[in-house]
């Protein structure tokens, strides 16, 4: 069986750029507006949910925290729509992620340590691990497409597991 080690690398929006978008508030691409008495950052992530006429849903998720080194047994995807997580607590979290396709390719597989500040933002069909908290009770604004129901035909998970390599992750780099 395959080893593989991931150590964790510094979230920023070049090197995530494959995978979907950080989401920040660093850097002086802002408008003043009311009245000089707030920033606005636009544009920040392209949340995608428009297939089948699906609906833009934001959510609340309080993650456990993870043991390391964390076996990364399994990926996923949503290959319908964006998935954007903005942490509440100031607190990093780990994202693993490999790039789009009909399954991840284990010798592209990447971990990404965010600041405490940052949010990601999962392209449609990107290929990721579930939440990945360094804390426990930590919150997470979430923003995806809402499930509509028995109606919703569209497959919202597709889920990939990993029988012949054994993926590590350690928690820093």
């Amino acid at each position: 069986m395959k080893t593989i080690t991931l150590n964790p690398e510094e979230l920023t929006s070049e090197g995530f750029r494959i995978f979907g978008d950080v989401i920040s508030s660093d850097g002086d691409n802002f408008i003043i507006i009311n009245d000089g008495y707030a920033r606005k950052y636009t544009d920040l992530a392209n949340i995608d949910t428009h297939i089948a006429e699906g609906m833009t849903a934001v959510h609340i998720f309080v993650a456990k925290q993870r043991q390391f080194p964390l076996q990364i047994n399994m990926l996923e995807k949503h290959p319908f729509f964006s998935q954007a997580f903005i942490p509440r607590d100031k607190q990093p979290f780990i994202v693993v992620v490999a790039p789009p396709g009909d399954k991840p390719n284990s010798g592209q597989i990447k971990a990404f340590i965010t600041d405490g500040e940052q949010g990601i933002n999962y392209a449609r069909g990107v290929w990721h691990f579930p939440l990945i908290s360094l804390g426990n009770d930590n919150q997470f604004i979430t923003i995806d497409r809402r499930h509509n129901g028995p109606g919703d035909t569209l497959e919202q998970c597709v889920i990939f597991p990993f029988d012949e390599v054994e993926i590590n992750l350690r928690a820093t780099s």
